[in-house]
C-alpha cells in the first residue's frame, strides 16, 4: 500500500473513501466539516440518524456516485475523555479493514479529522499522523503462505493523507515515513515468527539476514558451528548440539555515513527457531508454539529492515550492529543433559540444570562475543525468555531490566508511547545470584521458579561487563496477538522499541 499527499483543501481530495472520526454524540458539522466542503451530501445523509459515533461503531456514509468524495467512513471514538492511543490504533485498523472488505482501491484519512482527535488528546498532530498510518499496515497484515484458498479481498492500493493547506507540513511527512519503515520491519517479523519451523531453520534465518542486508548496502556476517566453536562459545553450542539443524548467529553491521569509528548500539536477539526444551521436554500442549521463540532475533531483524527502509533521510548519529543468535534446542543422542556444565564466551563455567532454560545460555553467549567485538555505546537484548514475566506482568506487556537509567526510561516511555508497553523490574543481584549458585559451577542455569524472570536477568547480568549500558528485554507475554492491528500470531513486537534506542536524542525518535 503507497502512502500518498493529497493538499490544496478539500476540493481537490480525491478516494474511493474517506475515514473520518467522529466523537460520541456529535453529528457532521462537528465532526465533518472540512470534508463537508467538498461532500456537502454528508450533512444530510440519513445514516446519521443511527450513528452514535461509540467506541467501535463505524457507518458508512453514501452520497452521488459521481463526486469525487462519494463515500465517508464515521468511526466511532466514543467519549472524548476516555480516548488513548490504544483505542485510537484500534479504531484505526477496524476502519481499514472494513476498507479492504469493501474492495477500495484508495482510502483517504481526513488530516482535518485527525488534527480534532490530536487536539483532545493533547498530541501534535503529527503523532497521530505517525500512529494511523502505521496501524493501517498492522491491521492490514494476513500471514497466508500455506492457505490454498487466499483472502478474497486485496488491501487498498493506496492511503492518501488529506491535507487542507496547500502542501502537507514536514513533520507530517517525517511521521508517516517513519510509520511506514516501522510497519515494514514489524511485518518482516511477524512473517519470520509466523514461518514454522521446517521451513524458518537457523540457516534460513541467516539467508532472510543476508537478504535484508544485501537490499540495504550493510556489511553482513555470519557465524556457523565451526566459528562458534572457535570463539569459545560453549554455552550456546550446548543448546544446539541435539539439533539437525546447525546453529547460526547472523550479524549485521549498520554504518551510516560519518559515523565510521564510532561505538556502536547493539542489539542482540534470542533466536531459537524451535524449542522443544531439550532432554527437559516441554509438555506437548502448546509447544507448536515454540516456533516463535525466535521472535527476540526477528524482532532485531525487523529493526535493521526499519533502519534501511528510513536510509539517509533519518540516520542514527552512530553505527547499529543488530546480532541474531538463531539455534534449535531438542533432544537426541547429542543433546545437553542436565548436569553437564560448560564454559562460556567469557570463561564463567555454567552447570545446566534445566535444558528448557536455554535462551539465557544463547544470549549469554552472543552478549559476550558483542561486547568483544565491538564495546557497544549501548547494548540491548530482546528475548521471548521466561513464562515467570507473563506471571508477573500478564499479556501483552514485557518486562525491562536496565543498568543505566537515562536508557531505562528511553526504552519504557518509547514502548508506552508506542503500543509495546513494558514494565520495569529490578535486578536484585545478590538475592538471585544465591539462587544461581552451582556447587561445581559458578552459576546454575536456572533458579528457583518464584522471582523467574529477574533470576534469568541477573544471569545474563554476569555476561555482561561492568559499566556497560545495558538494557534487557523479556518479551515472553507479548509475542502473540490477536486484535484490530494485529492478525492473530505474531506481533512483531520489539522493532519500535528497539528503534528508540538507536537515536542518541529521545526527542528525535518519538515526534
Amino acid at each position: 500500500m503507497d502512502i500518498r499527499f493529497q493538499v490544496g483543501g478539500p476540493s481537490k481530495w480525491k478516494a474511493d473513501a474517506v475515514i473520518s472520526f467522529v466523537f460520541e454524540g456529535e453529528d457532521a458539522e462537528q465532526a465533518c466539516s472540512a470534508l463537508m466542503q467538498n461532500a456537502l451530501w454528508l450533512g444530510i445523509a440519513p445514516a446519521w440518524r443511527d450513528f452514535r459515533g461509540k467506541n467501535g461503531e463505524m457507518t458508512m456514509f453514501y452520497g452521488p456516485k459521481a463526486m469525487e468524495i462519494s463515500r465517508v467512513l464515521g468511526v466511532g471514538l466514543g467519549k472524548a475523555a476516555a480516548l488513548d492511543m490504544t483505542a485510537f490504533r484500534y479504531a484505526v485498523g477496524r476502519a481499514m479493514r472494513l476498507c479492504r472488505d469493501y474492495d477500495l482501491a484508495g482510502v483517504g484519512l481526513d488530516c482535518a479529522s485527525l488534527a480534532r482527535v490530536a487536539e483532545k488528546m493533547g498530541q501534535p498532530l503529527a503523532v497521530l499522523v505517525r500512529e494511523a498510518v502505521a496501524a493501517s499496515f498492522m491491521a492490514l497484515y494476513r500471514y497466508e503462505r500455506w492457505l490454498s484458498e487466499k483472502s478474497r479481498n486485496d488491501d487498498p492500493l493506496w492511503l492518501a493523507l488529506l491535507c487542507e493547506g496547500e502542501f502537507a507540513e514536514n513533520d507530517v511527512r517525517d511521521a508517516a515515513r517513519m510509520a511506514e519503515a516501522e510497519a515494514s520491519g514489524i511485518c518482516l517479523a511477524r512473517d519470520l515468527a509466523n514461518d514454522p519451523a521446517n521451513v524458518l531453520t537457523p540457516c534460513a534465518f541467516a539467508d532472510k539476514a543476508r537478504a535484508v542486508a544485501a537490499k540495504y548496502g550493510m556489511n553482513f556476517r555470519v557465524l556457523g558451528p565451526t566459528e562458534l566453536e572457535a570463539e569459545g562459545m560453549a554455552a550456546y553450542m550446548a543448546v544446539a548440539r541435539g539439533s539437525a539443524e546447525e546453529p547460526r548467529m547472523a550479524v549485521i553491521e549498520y554504518t551510516p555515513r560519518g559515523t565510521e569509528g564510532q561505538a556502536p548500539v547493539v542489539l542482540v536477539g534470542k533466536g531459537l527457531c524451535f524449542d522443544s526444551g531439550g532432554i527437559s521436554l516441554k509438555p506437548a500442549k502448546g509447544m507448536e508454539e515454540m516456533k516463535g521463540d525466535m521472535s527476540g532475533a526477528a524482532a532485531v531483524l525487523g529493526t535493521m529492515e526499519a533502519l534501511g527502509q528510513l536510509g539517509l533521510a533519518k540516520a542514527p548519529s552512530s553505527p547499529v550492529v543488530g546480532i541474531m543468535a538463531c539455534a534449535e534446542n531438542m533432544p537426541d543422542g547429542r543433546a545437553t543433559r542436565p548436569g553437564d556444565i560448560v564454559v562460556a564466551k567469557n570463561g564463567r563455567s555454567i552447570e545446566i540444570v534445566n535444558t528448557d532454560a536455554e535462551g539465557r545460555l544463547v544470549l549469554a553467549d552472543a552478549l559476550a562475543w558483542a561486547q568483544e567485538n565491538y564495546a557497544p555505546a549501548r547494548l540491548v537484548d530482546i528475548a521471548t525468555l521466561t513464562g515467570a514475566c507473563a506471571v508477573a506482568l500478564g499479556l501483552d506487556a514485557a518486562g525491562l531490566f536496565c543498568t543505566d537509567e537515562a536508557l531505562a526510561v528511553r526504552l519504557h516511555e518509547a514502548g508506552t508511547a508506542l503500543g509495546e508497553r513494558n514494565w520495569r523490574l529490578p535486578l536484585w543481584t545478590a538475592t538471585s545470584l544465591k539462587t544461581l549458585k552451582s556447587p561445581c559451577a559458578d552459576l546454575v542455569n536456572a533458579g528457583q521458579r518464584e522471582g523467574g524472570a529477574i533470576h534469568a536477568a541477573v544471569f545474563l547480568q554476569q555476561f555482561v561487563k561492568e559499566g556497560q549500558v545495558w538494557a534487557h528485554i523479556d518479551m515472553a507475554a507479548a509475542d502473540n496477538a490477536d486484535n484490530p492491528v494485529n492478525a492473530k500470531g505474531a506481533t512483531g513486537f520489539g522493532v519500535r522499541t528497539l528503534l528508540s534506542a538507536v537515536w542518541d536524542d529521545r526527542e528525535e525518535k518519538l515526534q
